[in-house]
C-alpha cells in the first residue's frame, strides 16, 4: 500500500490535517509533518525557498520506511497527487501588485495578534472536530509569533519563485492528479476565488489521468470544513475500483 504524505499550506502545522489524516490511516500509512520553522521542526536559516521547502519533503521521504509508493496530499501553498485548494501558477490574480500588498497587510497585522495572543480567535473552526491531542498542539504551536515570522520568510520568495513556473513549468509525471478546489468566496474577492477555481480545473485537464472536484460547502479551507471529501478522493487514488 502507497504512504499518504499531507504537505501543509504556508504557515500551517501538521495538525491542519487532523481530520484527514485520521480518516485515511483508516486504510493507509498517512504521515503529516512540519516543515522548517512551523510546529515541532526548527528554523532553517538558509531561508524558505521552494528548493529548500522540497528539501524539507525529501528528507521525510528519506526517512520513512520503504513502501509500494507514495501520494502527496497539499494544500494552499503546499500544492505542488491531490492537490486541495493549491496556490498554481495559472491563477494570475494573485501575482498583481493587490495581491502581493494585501499579502504583506495580512502577514503585518497577523504578527501583531500573535504578539498579543489574538491571532487564535481567527481560526477557532481549525480546531473544531479533531482530537483533543491535536487540539492542544494547534493551540500551542500554530498561532505564534515564529509562525508568522516563518510566514513573512516564505512570502518573500514564494509567488516571485511561483511567476517563474508560468514560462518554464516543472513536467508532472503521468500519474493521477486530483486537485479539489473551494466553491465559496470565504472572505476573498469573488473573482479571486473563480480564479483559484479555474486554475485548478487548467491544473486537473493538464494531466492525463487528471480530476477535478469542486468542494461545495468550502472556501479555502477545504481540510477543516470537508474532510470527508478529501479521504475520499485519496482512497480513489490508493485502492481503485476493481473491474
Amino acid at each position: 500500500m502507497p504512504t499518504v504524505v499531507f504537505e501543509a499550506g504556508s504557515a500551517a502545522t501538521r495538525s491542519t490535517w487532523a481530520s484527514v489524516q485520521t480518516r485515511v490511516a483508516a486504510f493507509t500509512r498517512a504521515v503529516v509533518y512540519d516543515r522548517a520553522g512551523l510546529g515541532r521542526s526548527a528554523p532553517d536559516s538558509a531561508g524558505r525557498t521552494l528548493d529548500r521547502m522540497a528539501d524539507d519533503l525529501n528528507d521525510l521521504l528519506d526517512g520513512l520506511e520503504p513502501s509500494s509508493g507514495f501520494v502527496q496530499v497539499g494544500h494552499s501553498a503546499g500544492g505542488p497527487m491531490v492537490l486541495v485548494d493549491p496556490t498554481d501558477e495559472a491563477a494570475t490574480q494573485q501575482f498583481g501588485v493587490p495581491s502581493r500588498v494585501g499579502e504583506k497587510i495580512v502577514i503585518a497585522v497577523e504578527w501583531v495578534l500573535a504578539r498579543v495572543g489574538l491571532l487564535e480567535r481567527f481560526f477557532r473552526f481549525l480546531g473544531e472536530g479533531i482530537p483533543e491531542d491535536v487540539r492542544a498542539d494547534l493551540d500551542r504551536e500554530a498561532f505564534r509569533p515564529a509562525v508568522v515570522i516563518t510566514q513573512g520568510r516564505h512570502a518573500r520568495t514564494f509567488l516571485t519563485e511561483l511567476h517563474a513556473w508560468r514560462g518554464d513549468p516543472p513536467v508532472l509525471p503521468d500519474v493521477p492528479v486530483t486537485v479539489i478546489s473551494g466553491s465559496l468566496a470565504d472572505g476573498m474577492p469573488r473573482r479571486v476565488r473563480d480564479t483559484a477555481t479555474a486554475a485548478g480545473r487548467y491544473r486537473a485537464a493538464r494531466s492525463r489521468q487528471g480530476r477535478h472536484v469542486v468542494a461545495a460547502r468550502s472556501g479555502h479551507y477545504i481540510p477543516a470544513i470537508e474532510a470527508e471529501l478529501i479521504a475520499a478522493e485519496i482512497r480513489r487514488l490508493v485502492l481503485p475500483p476493481v473491474g
